[in-house]
């Protein structure tokens, strides 16, 4: 299996993420530079990522884990973290998630047209 990121569809990351940079300069058109406290950490939102962890791990062990637990467990992780340098590493998992979702609905629509 090639390992190159496009998910069995040639040139799928490139285009996901061109996707994701359109948006992201959509979004500061939209409402410019925004310097934003972070609001993340805390018992409640570490209680909140042991949640989804389990959930995560009881529908992977049930045969019915979808991207939803995946990308959930993740955006609660971040959710949890404090230390700048642990958020960017979660929030960049995160991305990385939601781009793998995005190639999988993209390689759907492309195996199913």
């Amino acid at each position: 299996m090639n390992h190159d990121g496009d998910a069995g569809v040639p040139g799928s990351l490139a285009r996901v993420l061109a996707d994701v940079a359109a948006e992201r300069v959509a979004q500061d058109v939209r409402f410019g530079m925004q310097l934003l406290p972070d609001g993340t950490g805390g018992e409640d939102a570490t209680a909140d990522s042991d949640l989804a962890r389990q959930e995560t791990d009881e529908a992977a062990r049930s045969g019915k884990l979808t991207w939803r637990h995946i990308l959930a467990e993740e955006v609660m992780e971040a959710f949890a973290e404090s230390d700048p340098g642990r958020l960017r590493k979660e929030l960049i998992q995160v991305a990385a998630v939601a781009v793998k979702w995005t190639q999988a609905l993209d390689r759907r629509t492309t195996t199913t047209t």
